[in-house]
């Protein structure tokens, strides 16, 4: 089976990243690169940290803000939990959420799972594109949402609609350029693949 392993960050200005994630506390679930490759708007993807209630989410919404991030959707209650949106300097988009809508505790300060959020032009296709490259669907909603099986210390990968992606992350859905990510897989074949949106995959 194929997984996702690693996400690099292809950033302008390296020194200045490598502060906001020491300073963040994010910089443990990506790596940095230098690159001057054009890009403007919506990259098509987000960062997503599943914690274990809002005291976390609040916690990590509060440590990137005074790294220098810039708010999205502040940290607040909805129907399905209690969650935050940030954007990093370097344009990144992280989204912070919990299941759980009060807090039973003080802030655990742990990240339970790493989830990355690619928004796809068809779903069903880039879904039928991964599996064919290895992957075990894991969970799956029609043209909706797709997740894929990962071990317990691998990067959680699914598919969003890409306008459904933008909505979630509040963010216009235009862009053009790259990514700024390169995914780093394991498992079957040699792990080097674009998938149908330009996301491109290295052997991690």
């Amino acid at each position: 089976m194929t997984f996702l392993v690693s996400l690099t960050l292809d950033v302008a200005d390296l020194a200045a990243a490598e502060r906001f994630y020491v300073a963040s506390g994010l910089g443990a679930h990506v790596r940095l690169r230098a690159s001057e490759a054009p890009t403007d708007g919506f990259r098509g993807f987000a960062v997503s940290l599943t914690v274990a209630q809002p005291a976390d989410v609040r916690g990590l919404v509060d440590a990137a803000v005074d790294a220098g991030a810039t708010v999205l959707k502040p940290a607040s209650k909805s129907f399905w939990g209690y969650g935050g949106v940030v954007r990093a300097p370097d344009g990144t988009i992280w989204k912070f959420a919990s299941s759980e809508k009060k807090d039973s505790g003080p802030a655990t300060g742990r990240v339970e799972r790493t989830v990355l959020l690619l928004g796809a032009s068809d779903v069903a296709e880039t879904r039928q594109f991964y599996v064919g490259q290895g992957l075990a669907v894991a969970k799956s909603f029609g043209r909706k949402y797709v997740e894929f099986a990962a071990p317990e210390d691998a990067v959680t990968l699914a598919l969003y609609g890409r306008k459904a992606l933008a909505k979630e992350v509040g963010v216009p859905v235009d862009g053009t350029g790259s990514h700024r990510l390169v995914l780093g897989g394991d498992g079957a074949g040699d792990g080097v693949f674009t998938d149908p949106d330009g996301f491109a995959w290295a052997a991690a």
